[in-house]
């Protein structure tokens, strides 16, 4: 009995030391591990040196997650630079051309095709054909922008997103600093988790992995609880162990 108990016990404190070494984060992946996502880049004018910054934590997140991605970037047109099931590792080359333009103005091949104005709705649109070219079942979209669209773009917009939804083609959104309109419009159309949480940190390009905030794992305090368990059990069962007695001695002799 004493040897079973210890040995649950022993098993128990294993599997919870394994459990506490992979706790579960708070924080959802970028691309959902399920999908094969398309990341939407807005190179637009209006993105900032500290938004490029943003952009590359971004890229290098995906890049850590491991994920499975095309991508697209975007101002008045789209482009499309990698093709849906790309392993997220192959945007290192990207990430040396997406270089804030502090020094200058900005230079990247598609800078002299990129004309003044955004059209977020065509970028999505291109990402959604991009999906269903490849025949790509269960898909999605991160678009990663200030969210700063044409106002003639709006109503394109809404009907795009409206559209993606019937395709069940989620779309989540990185917000590059949006304007409070630009926000509450993306808000209003989307689910209220699909817009990320994102922490602009200008001063440092830091590789962004899992959340810090991490959830207390439910079976570590289970498999805690048992171990409690067993050694009660331990206790009420298996009995002291049997010790021999010393023999009295009188006058010092045995």
């Amino acid at each position: 009995m004493r040897l079973v108990l210890a040995g649950g016990a022993i098993a128990l404190v294993l599997a919870a030391a394994a459990t506490a070494r992979n706790p579960q984060t708070s924080e959802q992946a970028l691309v959902p591990p399920d999908r094969i996502g398309v990341v939407v880049l807005d190179l637009s004018l209006s993105i900032t040196d500290d938004d490029y910054v943003a952009i590359r934590r971004t890229l290098r997140r995906l890049i850590a997650e491991d994920a499975t991605i095309g991508l697209a970037v975007f101002s008045d047109v789209p482009y499309e630079l990698l093709p849906p099931g790309t392993p997220a590792s192959e945007l290192k080359p990207v990430l040396r051309l997406l270089v804030a333009p502090r020094l200058g103005p900005l230079r990247n091949p598609w800078t002299q095709t990129f004309r003044a104005g955004t059209r977020i709705s065509v970028a999505l649109e291109l990402a959604k054909s991009m999906l269903e070219r490849d025949q790509i079942a269960k898909g999605s979209i991160l678009l990663v922008s200030d969210l700063e669209t044409a106002p003639d773009d709006v109503p394109a917009l809404t009907r795009t997103i409206a559209g993606l939804q019937r395709a069940d083609i989620r779309l989540g959104v990185v917000p590059l600093a949006p304007s409070s309109d630009s926000l509450a419009l993306f808000s209003g159309l989307l689910d209220k988790d699909a817009v990320a949480a994102f922490t602009r940190s200008p001063d440092r390009e830091a590789p962004v992995t899992a959340s810090a905030a991490v959830d207390t794992p439910i079976v570590f305090l289970v498999l805690g609880l048992l171990v409690f368990g067993l050694l009660a059990a331990h206790e009420r069962f298996s009995g002291r162990i049997a010790l021999p007695r010393a023999e009295r001695t009188v006058g010092g002799a045995p």
